[in-house]
């Protein structure tokens, strides 16, 4: 699964891209700061169509989910977010970090493009009806 690693000493940040089967790539970046560990994954960009609808999914799988949160970035474009204390970051906390947003991303996308650019991505929805 695991694709690449790499690593920019000057920005104190590292990615890890993974194959998907919902979405074909998926990229976790950690950026080290001061006193957190940020990490960040591109879902999908800015939904097209539907995107009341989009967000309000979204948003309600934020409740479920643990240590990462969707949120807005560049270009409005959905991402998972997150951030771990730098006295917690562990080979057990980054585990987590790499796989809850493998997981969350590979249930979370198809569903959230379906109703975002429902004209051009028509999958079987799961869980969601409009």
């Amino acid at each position: 699964m695991l694709v690449a690693v790499d690593h920019d000493p000057e920005a104190r940040r590292w990615y890890a891209r993974m194959r998907g089967e919902e979405k074909a790539v998926i990229t976790v970046w950690l950026t080290l700061r001061e006193r957190s560990l940020h990490h960040e994954t591109q879902v999908m960009p800015a939904p097209e169509e539907n995107v009341e609808a989009c967000y309000e999914y979204l948003l309600r799988r934020n409740a479920s989910l643990i240590g990462t949160r969707f949120a807005l970035g560049a270009e409005d474009a959905v991402y998972l977010v997150g951030q771990t204390p730098v006295g917690e970051v562990s080979d057990t906390a980054l585990d987590h970090i790499v796989g809850s947003a493998y997981a969350y991303t590979e249930e979370c996308f198809p569903t959230a493009m379906s109703i975002g650019y429902a004209s051009r991505f028509r999958r079987p929805r799961r869980g969601w009806q409009p």
